[in-house]
């Protein structure tokens, strides 16, 4: 690792620390030619995902573009920040265990939505505007009737 300082290029680890529940790694290090102390970060590098989207296009899958659109339709809503960046750690880790190297966008927001619904049902109300493109009162009110029902269905088991 090269010295910020001095360029020097062999340096020294003085300690190690997980970040990011083991997802990465802290190094404190010290250089060996000026002493310079400095740290690094190690992260596991991981194939790109791509997300086929609705008109066929593809593009880089992008956690943060999806806690962007989770932080809209949370917007007001008694969902901490930390409950929704565990729901984008959660439908990433869904999206990468089934293996492929691309993902229908559909398929996300497949995953989103039930996550979404343990959480706030009106962020599931407002993301599912969007996701299922609702064109119409009336599909907005389908999507109403199918909450309340499934409600129903679970408080009579």
């Amino acid at each position: 690792m090269r010295c910020p300082k001095c360029s020097h290029i062999q340096s020294k680890v003085i300690d190690s620390r997980p970040m990011d529940n083991g997802a990465s790694i802290r190094r404190r290090r010290e250089c060996l030619n000026c002493h310079e102390r400095f740290n690094t970060f190690e992260k596991i590098e991981q194939t790109p995902l791509l997300v086929v989207k609705r008109d066929g296009t593809r593009e880089e899958f992008n956690a943060e573009k999806l806690l962007r659109g989770i932080v809209r339709s949370a917007e007001k809503r008694p969902v901490s920040r930390e409950q929704m960046d565990e729901l984008v750690h959660q439908v990433e880790e869904q999206i990468r265990s089934e293996g492929d190297q691309e993902i229908d966008s559909r398929r996300i927001g497949e995953f989103v939505m039930p996550l979404l619904l343990e959480l706030d049902e009106v962020a599931y109300i407002r993301f599912a505007s969007v996701y299922r493109e609702f064109q119409s009162r009336e599909m907005f009110l389908r999507e109403l009737e199918s909450m309340q029902k499934e409600s129903q269905d679970h408080a009579s088991n």
